[in-house]
């Protein structure tokens, strides 16, 4: 068994319909809606990694303006792909769902300390957060697979040079949703 686990990268309320809104979001909610679904199935962990800015982080201020800042709505995941009781939620302020976060050791914790080998990513932006998710995921060890039709970037062209750079720098497996739901069933 590879031991995966699904990271839903920043589907917050200020990214799919906000103040820093992709409108591109929208058609990647069905498919993580059917990943999702077929995780929980199959018992396979589910993290989301939002964003949870503080005013005074250099991230909001200096590049992005504000944006979905701790406690607010904004920083909630949609209400689409809301998370379950089962769930793990885990607050980031930067870039990566691992900087300064305590991701690494939940991914190690579970599968009865047995720990999560794959991490398959999802979510926003292909060229961003997720790009900089898989690099600290890449060096600590964990194989990687990027939902294709599961992450997004602002422009097309962002997101496919964002799947390029995953693949030939981190050796992500890029697959459809449907692709890795299938999988589940192998593992």
């Amino acid at each position: 068994m590879d031991n995966k686990a699904i990271i839903i990268l920043d589907m917050l309320n200020d990214f799919v319909t906000g103040d820093l809104k992709c409108d591109r979001a929208l058609h990647i909610i069905p498919n993580l809606k059917r990943l999702l679904t077929a995780a929980r199935k199959h018992n396979v962990p589910i993290i989301y990694s939002n964003d949870a800015h503080l005013l005074v982080d250099e991230e909001v201020v200096e590049r992005w303006g504000k944006h979905a800042i701790k406690g607010t709505k904004g920083a909630e995941v949609i209400p689409e792909l809301g998370p379950t009781a089962k769930d793990y939620v885990v607050e980031k302020r930067t870039y990566s769902g691992f900087h300064e976060t305590g991701l690494d050791m939940l991914l190690r914790s579970l599968y009865h300390s047995e720990g999560v080998k794959t991490v398959v990513l999802t979510g926003l932006h292909t060229n961003i957060c997720v790009r900089h998710t898989a690099a600290d995921a890449f060096f600590r060890g964990y194989k990687i697979i990027v939902a294709e039709d599961g992450v997004e970037a602002f422009t097309q062209e962002d997101h496919e040079q964002g799947l390029k750079y995953l693949k030939n720098i981190y050796n992500a497996k890029i697959m459809a949703v449907d692709e890795i739901i299938r999988g589940f069933s192998r593992d």
